[in-house]
């Protein structure tokens, strides 16, 4: 007889609005401009997606210097340094930006604050892509990087009461609760956003973790290895109390062993993971299990981003 399980499925899950756009771009970039287009950096930080649009006849590379002059670019959801538009500029290159508006936000905001004098302090993870895009709108020095409590101690500013800072978008919310109260705490004129830059997105994936983790002896979370967003939702299904918490890209990656004798799995998925994987490790259950499947819903979504003016015209 089938061991039976409960599977909760969490709701949201999955793609965002700023990937579905971004991937949007490339699909519609190649069928404006033909193959081969160009994408500086994966577009998003999905090996699924990226295999999928390289098929298509999209080529990535990791620097701008790495493509031809005569082909369209696209720079990725994570947002690039002021450099890189401007070389593609000087290059007289085609380029679209698929940057997600979420994190355009904050580099608008960057610069407001730098042009009222301010220096800009970032929470975030070095060397992310979004981390380095942000930075990289003011010049060097501007921007001072934060990861941990104990950086905030140490970070050396030029005037304590002349500061500003901003957030990585993929972070947890949890995460950078701690960060900005040290940063209240030893700068107490620091100016924060209006509104958290964390994304609606990151917020709402969190929050269906935190829902079902309680209720469950294992969680998978489906997403890439260098993907900040899935990563945090592993964190935040151990966090809030279920202790066996893993990221798998599909479902070929997931461990059956380590599952054996367990009556409840959660289900999500970071925001650049296609529904199609989710599906597949929906399936595996199924065919190992007598699996009955729960959705627990904690917010809807309607967000929408409309895509470059430039891919809405005619060629």
């Amino acid at each position: 007889m089938t061991q039976a399980l409960n599977l909760y499925l969490a709701a949201p899950r999955g793609f965002c609005a700023g990937v579905d756009r971004a991937i949007k771009i490339v699909e519609m970039a190649l069928e404006k401009w033909g193959a081969p287009v160009f994408v500086r950096h994966e577009i998003v930080h999905n090996k699924y997606v990226v295999d999928d649009l390289r098929q298509k006849g999209a080529v990535f590379v990791e620097e701008l210097d790495e493509c031809p002059d005569d082909r369209p670019v696209i720079f990725s959801a994570h947002g690039v340094p002021k450099s890189v538009p401007a070389a593609a500029q000087a290059r007289e290159m085609i380029y679209v930006d698929a940057t997600c508006p979420l994190v355009s936000k904050v580099h608008i905001e960057a610069g407001r604050h730098h042009a009222n004098g301010l220096q800009m302090i970032m929470i975030g993870h070095a060397g992310h892509p979004e981390t380095i895009g942000t930075m990289g709108q003011l010049p060097s020095g501007e921007v001072l990087l934060v990861e941990t409590v104990e950086d905030v101690a140490k970070v050396q500013v030029r005037d304590p009461d002349n500061l500003a800072f901003v957030t990585q978008t993929t972070l947890s919310v949890d995460d950078t609760i701690d960060i900005i109260a040290a940063l209240n705490a030893r700068f107490p004129k620091i100016i924060g956003p209006h509104k958290e830059d964390i994304c609606y997105a990151t917020t709402n994936r969190q929050a269906s973790v935190k829902a079902i983790a309680p209720k469950c002896d294992a969680i998978l979370v489906v997403g890439a290895p260098n993907s900040s967003n899935s990563k945090r939702l592993v964190e935040v299904a151990r966090n809030n109390g279920c202790t066996y918490a893993q990221l798998v890209q599909r479902a070929t990656d997931i461990d059956w062993r380590a599952l054996e004798g367990i009556k409840s799995v959660g289900i999500t998925a970071g925001a650049s993971a296609p529904e199609v994987l989710i599906e597949e490790v929906i399936n595996a259950f199924r065919s190992r299990f007598d699996t009955t499947v729960e959705v627990v819903e904690t917010a809807q979504e309607n967000v929408e981003f409309k895509v470059p003016r430039v891919l809405r015209q005619p060629a």
